[in-house]
């Protein structure tokens, strides 16, 4: 079985393909490498090819020499994860090879690396760990000290890009007239609307609650009579940051994207949202939505519920009379494979939920955007991941940073990134932006991230 087009540059033996193995070797070649390429499983048709070669086999086709006593094309020794079709548990052994971590080592005289880059690729990319039995944290969410790259700390690094790197440069070894194309560094700064207020529109309840709670037991009569002014419309509401967002976004970033993440659950322990019904909100909504693109938040049991909801998109899409195919999942909880085929069932198409709470860095590796592949059912969704790298909670909450410090590791992450030619995406919250409630000083950690990771 082979799909050869005229004019492909690169032909890719394999032996059997399995959706396991196009979708890696398409993620690699087209995402990432950007190269016209072939797949072959058809011996003959790959050893009588006369352009550029690449064998991904347990053993080399023919083993045809050359008289150097070598192969005459590049030969990439692979494992048997991505020929398997159950989910086993696995053994990747990391190891640092040309000072990069890598995983599933291979042993042979003709192998042009010592591993197999695209089962680690697709271990990393399918977050098959996270199909395992693993501990989970107090919302159920995968751990970070659960995760290979953080026990062998290439947590920060996009691994996945840097293995795709090493097949390219495996390739041009052997075809160096072999064309790749050119990655363009983007930045993407989104922004979760968890509370778009902190006084305005909470109901009578809610506000008597809030005046009772700082005037009695907190004891802050400022905090009750700065209530009341932001109530009587003499003071802005602390959380609305959003024409602050827009302006600094235009100054500072103007070349990137901007995507707002707004929350249209109902009221609960761990949502408190606006409500959808505020015209208020729903104007400020509507305005954002002139400027940047807004998807939904899925609210925190929204991931287990694909009634909940399908239930908030269509608010949304009400709200922006506009279709919602943009989603991330409030306090980043959601569980593989249930949460992303939740999304697909409600017509989302992007996702932006790949990423740790607690720590900063590549939760599957990588600084591009890719399909989803679930393991369960073997299979290619039509749902793409987009990865953050960062997010300011996590500095300030979990980390307990200073913003300097927190400056120092956005600039890292953004650095590792540009180098790549990969994509980076962060998120901020409005209400973090007020410089009030634990946040003073953390305004500069986002201009300094919009000016640093804006820059082309």
């Amino acid at each position: 079985m082979h799909f050869l087009r005229h004019r492909i540059m690169l032909l890719i033996y394999v032996p059997k393909l399995t959706n396991r193995v196009g979708y890696t070797i398409n993620v690699v070649m087209r995402d990432i490498l950007k190269t016209d390429f072939a797949i072959t499983t058809d011996a003959e048709v790959f050893d009588s090819h006369e352009g550029a070669r690449l064998c991904y086999a347990p053993q080399p086709v023919f083993c045809a020499k050359d008289n150097t006593g070598g192969l005459p094309y590049p030969y990439i020794k692979a494992t048997r994860l991505l020929f398997e079709t159950s989910i086993e548990e696995q053994n990747p052994h990391c190891f640092e090879y040309e000072g990069t971590k890598v995983l599933f080592p291979v042993f042979g005289q003709h192998t042009a690396l010592p591993f197999d880059p695209l089962a680690s690729i697709f271990y990393m990319l399918s977050r098959y760990e996270e199909y395992l039995p693993h501990h989970r944290d107090e919302h159920g969410r995968f751990l970070v000290t659960e995760s290979i790259a953080y026990q062998h700390g290439f947590l920060q690094t996009a691994v996945v890009d840097r293995w795709a790197m090493m097949v390219r440069e495996v390739v041009l070894q052997h075809y160096p007239d072999t064309v790749f194309g050119t990655r363009t560094y983007t930045f993407v700064q989104t922004v979760d609307i968890d509370a778009a207020y902190c006084y305005l529109h909470k109901g009578v309840f809610r506000t008597t609650l809030g005046i009772l709670r700082d005037g009695i037991r907190r004891r802050d009569p400022q905090e009750v009579k700065r209530r009341i002014r932001v109530l009587r419309k003499l003071e802005t509401d602390p959380y609305d940051t959003f024409d602050y967002i827009l302006e600094q976004s235009q100054r500072l970033a103007r070349h990137s994207k901007l995507l707002f993440f707004a929350l249209m659950g109902d009221y609960g322990i761990y949502d408190k949202p606006a409500s959808f019904h505020n015209n208020d909100f729903r104007q400020l909504l509507q305005h954002l939505g002139d400027y940047a693109k807004i998807g939904v938040h899925g609210s925190y049991y929204s991931a287990d519920e694909p009634e909940r909801l399908g239930r908030e998109i269509e608010r949304l899409a009400d709200i922006l009379h506009r279709p919602i195919v943009r989603n991330r999942y409030h306090f980043l909880r959601f569980t593989l494979p249930t949460g992303y085929h939740n999304l697909v069932r409600n017509g989302i198409a992007h996702d932006y939920s790949m990423g740790y709470p607690e720590l900063p860095g590549f939760r599957c590796g990588t600084c591009t955007i890719v399909p989803f592949f679930d393991l369960n059912s073997n299979q290619e969704y039509d749902l793409m991941l987009h990865p953050f790298m960062a997010m300011d909670t996590t500095f300030q909450k979990y980390m307990e940073l200073t913003p300097e410090q927190a400056i120092e590791q956005y600039h890292a992450l953004i650095d590792e990134v540009r180098t790549l030619g990969g994509t980076f995406s962060c998120i901020f919250h409005n209400q973090n932006l007020c410089e009030d409630f634990g946040w003073e000083g953390w305004r500069k950690v986002y201009e300094d991230v919009l000016e640093y990771a804006g820059q082309n």
